[in-house]
């Protein structure tokens, strides 16, 4: 599970774009909404309120209907990339408020330990053995949830678990699961900056988001123990040569 994984809020504004999916019924008519999903999530980083996707929708229709605009719309690349960055920052702002409130919530719940790093960590089940270390391979199944409960990701749902290099994973599962013993479970409750940061992950995972994982440690394959390198004696010194008789 690489750092790989932004919620389409225009798209869950505009609820007739779900009742549309339920239309189609031939391969081009679901085609033709495919592109329709794309493009809105091309855009999801702008946030749009409901007039704002209408000023969008007009642009399409217009450049559709060949309609020149009465501007130079090139000319408005450089604020289209600001707008965004502006967009996100105050969404990521807006998720690490919540984040922050999550994380105190989740601090105090029965044997919560909360690390230096942020990570809440909440046992479940202890588990047995020896927790893994970041060089080792471990096998998980988990469900990951935002912090309003939405699930984004389950090998539960998959039917199969995940196995990976611990130390080839989000900063809080590498730190996490170093807590956690073969067969035990845990809560993992990831600050964003030991997850994905202020750039966020596919569809759901917005910037800034704080995350949830229940994560149930399968198998631990260890890394296997290099021997130590032989370390060859010092070379002898060459004997310096005992200086010439003086002559008479």
């Amino acid at each position: 599970m690489k750092k790989l994984l932004v919620i389409f809020a225009a798209g869950i504004m505009f609820s007739s774009l779900s009742h549309a999916a339920e239309t189609q019924k031939n391969e081009d008519e679901k085609t033709l909404y495919a592109v329709g999903v794309n493009m809105a999530r091309s855009i999801s980083v702008f946030n749009l309120t409901p007039k704002e996707f209408e000023l969008v929708l007009q642009g399409l229709q217009d450049t559709q209907a060949a309609k020149k605009p009465d501007f130079d719309v090139a000319s408005y690349n450089i604020k289209i990339q600001e707008l965004a960055r502006a967009r996100r920052k105050a969404l990521g702002d807006k998720q690490a408020e919540a984040g922050k409130e999550y994380l105190a919530k989740s601090a105090k719940e029965k044997g919560a330990i909360k690390t230096q790093s942020g990570i809440v960590y909440i046992p479940i089940t202890e588990g047995k053995g020896e927790p893994p270390k970041a060089a080792d391979t471990v096998k998980v199944n988990y469900q990951g949830t935002l912090i309003d409960g939405k699930e984004f990701d389950s090998t539960y749902k998959r039917g199969k678990p995940l196995e990976f290099r611990l130390d080839n994973v989000i900063k809080c599962w590498t730190e996490g699961l170093q807590k956690m013993k073969p067969g035990g479970k845990a809560k993992l409750v990831c600050p964003a900056d030991l997850a994905y940061g202020d750039k966020g992950a596919g569809e759901l995972i917005l910037p800034g988001a704080t995350l949830s994982f229940d994560v149930e440690l399968l198998d631990v394959k260890r890394a296997p123990v290099l021997p130590a390198k032989a370390v060859a004696p010092p070379a002898p010194k060459t004997p310096s040569k005992p200086a010439p008789k003086a002559t008479k």
